[in-house]
């Protein structure tokens, strides 16, 4: 293990949020921000669409209000939902300060609209939006000499106080490693923030990079924090169905300007399913692409928007345009092929609407956390704007707080223990693990769900989690190790959260409960001994969190 490390605030994820968090921090303190793999990759690069927020003179707060909660399924937290919208505009501002190159149209920046949304109100960078955003604020950072950015360093897990046996429970820190190395060091902290993201790897098909394995939500859970709405996993309708091609998404932008979903012969389908056709919000689409895949045995669908002129599709859409013609696919002349594909994590773990968790010192930005923001299923684009809202109240209440916590130079952290444990030989048990879980993932806690589904996952997740802390026990730490304990236990999470919804709502479809309650309730679930009140000690369970 190499020497402890220490830092006036550890960000843990390198996206939109964590990094939007450390520029706002950078002249208050030390900072470290840790990326997994290089700063470049992550869920933020890759996201195309655009952040939605209220621009346009035409638009206001309430139509965007009402646009969120209608695609939320009511489920939303009024007080979230409020909160980023009407700091929206603001935030957007603060991005363009910072030099991200919106598209523009003649004096103004160019607004388009996708589905569930009543106005045009998604400001973009072409279609490469996230990239755009990441670069800049990438650029930035670098300039910044109070952030040190450590690449290819994976947290494994939390240290708090109380891990330690020491009193007044707060987050000191994290075990870290690098893993092009293969040391472990501590990392301490006066504050620490989980920015890690969703956890879309837990299934077969997913829209994002091979590092959304949960760590942050499985990191929370393991040391004392409460977790919601967990069954509410977003499956983008739309991934370009390629044999060579690897979750590449087909923007929602597509479909919001005129895009349309034909069957294999042509004929569309989406009226049959909602009034909006393509641009009924995504868990809507995404179940109507599941329903005719199934019943036509097909294997996949298919998004045309040739019959706009070409050069609209090739101004508006460049980065794809270019990826299809990659694959043989010109999408000026031809139909796209697409699928359904695990895209976003709507719930996390529960934060304030300053992203504070249950643990003092730690905090949770982005998709990692539980804002209540996106209810049963999360309005198009709403998600960037929420990593730049809720990092900037993160920042503001720790620069707040930062003078008046001490540092953490008295808490002794003891070293990484590796003397009982030996190289692995048989490194391709994870691999056969990690892929038996998303398998029956995608199969029993998918787009359409049963409680027997559910059970069967249930009684698998539990053998593969004994399969996994045995060897986690017995063998060196990689990143591949820590990427699938963290995959399992938020696979066991969305697991429960969904056999405790006995309804359909949003994202959450069973055909046992086709029916929506008219009791509106988050599926809350938490460690036995977190201080509940009487009144909610049966919304908690029995899930301990392991600490092994």
């Amino acid at each position: 293990m190499t020497q402890n490390k220490e830092f006036d605030v550890l960000v843990i994820g390198s996206g939109a949020a964590g990094l939007t968090l450390a520029l706002h921090l950078a002249e208050r303190g030390q900072i470290a921000v840790l990326s997994k793999g290089s700063i470049q990759t992550g869920s933020t690069w890759l996201a195309q669409g655009g952040i939605a927020a209220v621009l346009d003179p035409k638009d206001s707060y309430e139509q965007h209000i009402q646009d969120t909660m209608v695609a939320g399924a009511q489920l939303s937290l009024p007080l979230a939902v409020r909160h980023t919208i009407e700091n929206g505009p603001e935030a957007i501002h603060w991005l363009i300060d910072q030099g991200v190159p919106f598209t523009r149209e003649e004096n103004d920046y160019h607004l388009t609209k996708e589905g569930g949304h009543s106005q045009r109100r998604i400001i973009h960078a072409s279609d490469a939006t996230g990239r755009a955003v990441h670069e800049t604020l990438i650029n930035n950072v670098r300039q910044c000499t109070s952030i040190e950015v450590f690449e290819h360093h994976i947290a494994i897990d939390l240290i708090t106080r109380k891990k330690l046996g020491l009193a007044q429970n707060r987050c000191v820190g994290a075990y870290v490693l690098n893993h092009r190395s293969g040391q472990i060091s501590a990392f301490k902290a006066r504050f620490v923030i989980l920015a890690t993201g969703g956890a879309s790897k837990a299934y077969l098909y997913t829209s994002n990079h091979d590092g959304t394995t949960g760590d942050g939500i499985a990191m929370a859970w393991r040391a004392g924090c409460r977790v919601a709405n967990m069954e509410f996993n977003q499956f983008h309708p739309t991934c370009l169905y390629h044999p060579k091609a690897k979750s590449f998404l087909i923007t929602e932008a597509v479909r919001g300007e005129g895009g349309r979903l034909l069957l294999p012969d042509g004929s569309p389908f989406m009226h049959k399913f909602d009034a909006r056709g393509e641009l009924a919000p995504r868990d809507i689409v995404a179940r109507a692409i599941d329903h005719e895949m199934k019943r036509l045995g097909c294997d996949c669908v298919y998004l045309d928007i040739s019959h706009k002129p070409a050069k609209f599709i090739t101004e508006h859409f460049p980065t794809i345009y270019e990826q299809c013609l990659n694959f043989g696919i010109d999408i000026t002349r031809e139909p796209i092929p697409v699928v359904p594909a695990a895209h976003y994590t709507c719930g996390g773990v529960m934060t304030d609407q300053q992203g504070r968790t249950d643990i003092p010192g730690l905090f949770a930005i982005g998709e990692t956390a539980f804002t209540g923001l996106h209810g049963a299923n999360r309005l198009a684009s709403n998600s960037l704007l929420e990593c730049i809202v809720y990092a900037r109240s993160a920042a503001q209440i720790i620069a707040q707080e930062l003078p008046k916590v001490d540092r953490v130079t008295d808490v002794d952290i003891p070293a990484w223990d590796e003397s009982q444990v030996t190289d692995s030989d048989e490194d391709v048990i994870i691999s056969h693990n990690w892929d038996e879980m998303r398998r029956f993932m995608w199969d029993y806690v998918g787009i359409v769900r049963t409680s027997k589904r559910l059970q069967r996952a249930q009684h698998r997740i539990h053998m593969l989690q004994q399969e996994i802390l045995e060897y986690y026990s017995n063998y060196k730490i990689s990143r591949d190790l820590v990427e699938l304990r963290n995959l399992a236990t938020v696979a066991e999470l969305i697991i429960l959260s969904a056999m405790q919804r006995r309804e359909s709502r949003g994202l959450h479809f069973t055909k046992d409960f086709p029916s929506t309650s008219t009791e509106v309730q988050d599926t809350i679930l938490a460690p036995v001994n977190y201080p509940w009140p009487d009144s909610l000690r049966a919304a908690a369970g029995s899930n301990e969190p392991s600490n092994a």
